[in-house]
């Protein structure tokens, strides 16, 4: 099953999609990646959609992606007796005793917001419908100013935009969540409340490798250290719900872009994520500003955009999927995506993988090359030649099932499983052989192959080849593997 588009699509399950007719609906409309959102559902529950997601990879032969979304670090209010109001320009006070809340205190149960409060700094509450001014604090109660007043009620959320709060990522909860989802076999692993790169190679020690890492970034102090994520995480996302909480909405389209920006140069796959098809939540068809929503990050060149609400507990999962794949299709068949893409074109990287794929793009529009052809064993060469995004498709070929599923998320990459090979030769008989079967070249046609040698070293990308395709008679090597062959060149 082939994806007509380069972008991805994230889709995420929930009450409205947890069975079997429902995932694999939602695959024929174009989910390429499945979210399992660990702060709702059981481990029980999510073990079923897995099982559910690997029957429909199974059934169509194509690599599907799992990616496990933790819940991070929740910090709440206590329990308020009743709901009250607060009051503009009158104090309230935050502290540590467990008495019910009034509408002048109320129990916060964070001793690392006490740590980290200042006179003049904001507090949040409730996804910012309310807006406090920290006044003073002592060691258990903090008095502030109501900025903004309304209704408070028991629970609700407390951000701290101008702050690095002292709380890891992971709580004992992800903890617990993560070692389930890496017995389930989450392909990639989305952390939470991540604010600096320690966060995120705290969490990728803990995963040893088992996984890929997407670094979601939240707040604000994620922003003021990207580079430094980007670099250590896998993949990024950008959580727009929860960002803007914490930033003014106004300044949310710029952060998402240089978020983009960003990452397209360090050559991670970056998601776009939150309220993207949000009305479709009830109605069949979505605004007209969310559509062009979704088309301007697409625009941008991102990796993938994901479906919260609208595909996990929405009336319309399937249509909010099939929507999100002809807003992409559509994009990415108008002219000026491409001069867009190509004006957003990076330089290469200081080290020879990089220049071996940038010098790919240049190859493939010279020759009018169909495809190319990425061989891999950990999913590094198929990233770095989605970097500099191609004209043409990138059929990424591996021999790991493993890799194959993680590169669903990266643009342009179409994932296929491929026997294992042990010469140059060999690779280019399987590479040609993707192209035939997967649907991307036909007989005669120019593909271009990028590799590293040898075979199997990660990060060794070292190679360009350019090859004609032809359809050959299959051999059969010494150990009964079937490979083929072009040009003549045996396998």
């Amino acid at each position: 099953m082939r994806r007509y588009r380069k972008a991805k699509i994230v889709a995420t399950l929930g009450p409205a999609t947890s069975s079997l007719d429902a995932i694999r609906s939602l695959f024929a409309a174009g989910a390429d990646v499945f979210r399992f959102n660990f702060s709702h559902g059981s481990h029980e529950t999510h073990q079923q959609n897995y099982g559910f997601v690997r029957q429909v990879e199974a059934e169509t032969g194509r690599p599907i992606a799992v990616l496990a979304d933790l819940q991070g670090p929740k910090l709440r209010i206590g329990l308020m007796r009743e709901p009250s109001t607060l009051v503009e320009g009158e104090q309230f006070v935050l502290d540590r005793s467990q008495e019910l809340g009034d509408a002048s205190r109320v129990c916060l149960p964070h001793q690392e917001l006490f740590d980290c409060a200042e006179p003049g700094k904001t507090l949040l509450i409730d996804d910012g419908k309310l807006q406090l001014r920290v006044e003073t604090v002592e060691a258990d109660r903090m008095t502030t100013t109501v900025v903004t007043g309304g209704v408070l009620s028991s629970r609700k959320g407390v951000n701290v935009p101008d702050a690095v709060i002292p709380i890891p990522a992971l709580t004992e909860k992800d903890i617990a969540d993560l070692e389930f989802a890496l017995r389930m076999g989450a392909d990639w692993v989305a952390l939470s409340f991540v604010q600096t790169a320690e966060d995120v190679t705290a969490a990728k020690a803990r995963i040893a490798g088992r996984a890929t890492v997407v670094a979601k970034l939240e707040k604000p102090a994620a922003i003021e250290h990207l580079e430094q994520i980007a670099l250590q995480a896998d993949a990024v996302m950008v959580a727009r719900g929860d960002l803007g909480v914490e930033l003014p909405p106004e300044r949310v389209p710029a952060v998402q872009k240089r978020i983009s920006r960003v990452c397209r140069q360090l050559g991670r796959p970056v998601i776009v994520a939150t309220q993207m098809l949000e009305s479709m939540i009830s109605a069949p068809v979505p605004t007209r500003a969310e559509a062009s929503d979704v088309a301007s990050a697409i625009y941008d060149g991102v990796d993938a955009v994901m479906l919260s609400a609208e595909s996990a507990s929405g009336r319309y999962p399937r249509e909010a999927v099939q929507m999100m794949d002809r807003i992409i299709r559509e994009v990415e068949a108008d002219p000026l995506y491409r001069n867009m893409i190509d004006a957003q074109q990076v330089s290469a990287l200081s080290n020879r993988q990089d220049a071996v794929c940038g010098a790919l793009r240049d190859i493939t529009r010279t020759v009018g090359a169909k495809t190319t052809i990425a061989y891999t064993s950990s999913g590094a060469t198929a990233l770095r030649a989605a970097r500099v995004r191609p004209q043409t498709p990138i059929v990424g070929v591996t021999p790991s099932l493993e890799v194959a599923r993680r590169m669903c998320l990266t643009w342009g990459v179409h994932a296929s499983v491929v026997p294992d090979v042990k010469d140059v030769d060999e690779m280019i008989a399987v590479a040609s052989n993707a192209a035939l079967t997967e649907g991307f070249a036909s007989e005669g046609e120019e593909i271009v192959i990028v590799a590293g040698m040898p075979f199997g070293m990660h990060g060794s990308t070292n190679m360009v080849h350019v090859a004609r395709v032809a359809k050959l008679p299959e051999l059969a090597r010494a150990d009964g593997a079937i490979v083929h062959t072009f040009e003549g060149v045996p396998a």
